[in-house]
Order: structure tokens, then C-alpha cells, then sequence
């Protein structure tokens, strides 16, 4: 009985390094499932896991969390960014199509120059 426990005592050992070594490194699982009839793809599933402490999760840029309001009830949605990103968006683009508007004017009243003569 006595091995017994000795033996669940170092396995759980060994589970608590692999788990750490992850943790630390990370580990990526990634893989696609297909369902197909008649050789048409119906539907394609894309699973990708990541598996990793927070600590390197943020460091490989992978801190999306930090701005989901679901998650960051505390936070705002980023929804007056947005709305502020969209309105200078349209001033651009007005500025664009003036621009573009203006030059199609300026090469109508351009003078042409003289006409190549035809032997």
C-alpha cells in the first residue's frame, strides 16, 4: 500500500512539471474538420487552442480579454473610438473625392497643346 501512494505522489509530481513546462512555453493544438458529400465540402471547422499562462499569453500579444466588455465589465466597449474612426474615415474619403474632382476639372480647362499634324 505503501508503494501505492508513493507512486500517485510522484506522478503527480510529474503533472505539475509538464503543467508548468506548458504553462511557461505554451502549447498549440490546431486542427480542421470537414464534412463533405459527394466530394462538396458542406462545412469546414477550424479548432485552434492555445494553451499557456497569462504572463505569455501577453507577451506574444494574445491579450484580447483586456478588451472584451464581456469579460472587462469595468471597461467601455470601444464603440466612441469606433464612431470617431468612422467619421474621420468619411471626412477623408470627401477630401478624396474632392481632390479627384477637382483634377478631372483641372484637365478639362486645361488648354490642349498643339495639334500633331497628320502627313
Amino acid at each position: 500500500m505503501r508503494q501505492d501512494l508513493q507512486w500517485g505522489g510522484q506522478r503527480s509530481t510529474g503533472l505539475v512539471d509538464v503543467l508548468d513546462r506548458v504553462l511557461d512555453k505554451g502549447l498549440v493544438i490546431a486542427g480542421d474538420i470537414k464534412i463533405s458529400l459527394a466530394e462538396v465540402e458542406l462545412l469546414t471547422i477550424r479548432i485552434r487552442l492555445i494553451v499557456c499562462s497569462i504572463d505569455k499569453a501577453e507577451q506574444v500579444g494574445l491579450d484580447w480579454w483586456k478588451y472584451d466588455h464581456h469579460l472587462a465589465p469595468g471597461k467601455q466597449p470601444l464603440m466612441a473610438e469606433n464612431e470617431s474612426l468612422r467619421k474621420q474615415i468619411q471626412v477623408l474619403e470627401r477630401k478624396v473625392a474632392q481632390l479627384a474632382e477637382d483634377n478631372v476639372t483641372a484637365r478639362r480647362t486645361v488648354p490642349a497643346g498643339p495639334a500633331k499634324r497628320r502627313r
